[in-house]
């Protein structure tokens, strides 16, 4: 696993991408929003690891190493954060879309699990954002059994999710699953509590899960990572 406490000693130059590895795949997140690239903004990300004097040298991995990657996300409020890694392959092109967890609830530290699959020289950045319809649910669920501005409330869950349809990919047939939530939102013909329930289905979070409403992106710098292949024993 890497490490933020490896040697100074300069890393290997010359490691050429293997050439049977599979291109990496492209990640689902909606279209980037300007963030800030030094991890200071709305949503700061602060402390990412690992990192090896201050991103001066890499940290190191073996290729097809699983390990986390880590970092301090906040916001001021109550709205709902979120955080994912961008890793990077040598050739710059961004593997799957790793969504990061909260290690340990009211910390404030995110992780997620990254594998690089081939030697070289790779980058990770921690991108934290606003999840508005994380945020328009908390509400929903108090608001709407309490019978507080139902029709208010329920409108602009509808539109939340005519927005994350507009982000998600066409030919996946995934955006009439947020569509279809949006309708049940506006269905005037059921009741509330059934309204809201066609919004908080199985299969609409799994579709947010791979292509989340993101707002205030903002970014950490970019940090080195240098992928070795496995020492001969």
């Amino acid at each position: 696993m890497p490490a933020t406490h490896h040697s100074s000693a300069p890393p290997t130059t010359g490691i050429e991408p293997s050439p049977e590895r599979r291109p990496a795949a492209a990640g689902p997140p909606p279209p980037e929003p300007p963030s800030t690239g030094d991890g200071i903004g709305r949503i700061p990300v602060l402390d990412v690891r690992p990192v090896v004097q201050r991103g001066r040298r890499p940290a190191k991995a073996v290729a097809g190493e699983t390990f986390e990657i880590s970092a301090t996300v906040f916001r001021e409020g109550h709205d709902a954060v979120a955080a994912n890694v961008v890793l990077r392959d040598p050739e710059g092109r961004p593997g799957p879309w790793t969504p990061m967890r909260e290690l340990a609830p009211g910390t404030d530290r995110w992780g997620a699990d990254v594998t690089p699959d081939a030697v070289g020289r790779w980058t990770y950045q921690v991108e934290a954002w606003g999840d508005p319809i994380a945020t328009w649910r908390h509400h929903a669920q108090i608001k709407i059994p309490a019978g507080m501005d139902t029709e208010l409330v329920l409108e602009e869950g509808a539109r939340l999710y005519e927005r994350a349809a507009a982000g998600v990919p066409k030919g996946e047939g995934l955006r009439k699953v947020l569509r279809a939530a949006a309708d049940a939102l506006r269905d005037e013909t059921l009741p509330a509590s059934a309204r809201l329930a066609g919004a908080l289905t199985p299969e609409v979070e799994a579709v947010l899960a791979r292509y989340p409403l993101r707002e205030l992106v903002t970014a950490s710098e970019v940090l080195p990572l240098l992928v070795e292949r496995e020492r001969a024993l």
